[in-house]
């Protein structure tokens, strides 16, 4: 079975890629949503946020993510601190998943992938690649964020261009392309390399 990894910068609309190989019959891990999970769940995890941010970041032991992105916001060194602390879980959890899975290929869909070194243990990082200016935008519409606001979280990803050279598989989300036949031919693509047993 193939690793997959898909990832891109925010708003480039790699949750729809993704959504598209699930309609294939694809699973696909989502990071974003599993370390969500995992603040609640990873026992290890909490004791790790409590003790780095404090006790009162849990409410009834659901966490208060506004107290915590109060915490982390505007200050590098504690995001970084945050990331350190949630992306081991992450990673356990998604290579868990995956030995569950029987599917001739699965997807691991996140945003940090190079950042958090989750990158490891995948065969294949497939990119998706969007203008920087319909990102601003897209997030602006989707998060109600000041242009200023998006800037700012794009700041904390490695450069988009870098990224996506990093890729072995870069499908183009500009809106003028259309996304669906890229995905088709990819997913057609990662099956024969699946069936081959081929991860050069």
């Amino acid at each position: 079975m193939l690793k997959i990894g898909l990832t891109g910068g925010i708003g480039s609309g790699k949750t729809t890629v993704a959504k598209i190989f699930e309609l294939l019959g694809v699973p696909v891990y989502y990071a974003d949503s599993a370390s969500k999970r995992l603040y609640h769940t990873d026992p290890e995890l909490k004791a790790n946020l409590k003790m780095h941010f404090g006790n009162d970041i849990y409410q009834n032991e659901m966490l208060d993510r506004q107290k915590l992105a109060s915490y982390v916001f505007g200050d590098p060194a504690k995001l970084e601190l945050l990331n350190r602390l949630v992306h081991p879980p992450t990673i356990r959890d998604a290579e868990a998943w995956m030995k569950g899975q029987t599917a001739h290929y699965v997807i691991k869909e996140a945003a940090l992938l190079f950042e958090s070194g989750s990158v490891a243990g995948l065969d294949y990082v497939i990119g998706v690649q969007t203008p920087k200016a319909l990102r601003i935008h897209r997030v602006m519409q989707r998060d109600g964020a000041t242009r200023e606001e998006v800037l700012a979280r794009m700041a904390r990803q490695i450069d988009a261009d870098m990224k996506m050279r990093l890729c072995d598989y870069v499908i183009q989300n500009d809106e003028q392309s259309l996304i669906i036949p890229q995905v088709l031919a990819l997913h057609e693509r990662l099956l024969q390399k699946s069936l081959d047993g081929n991860t050069d």
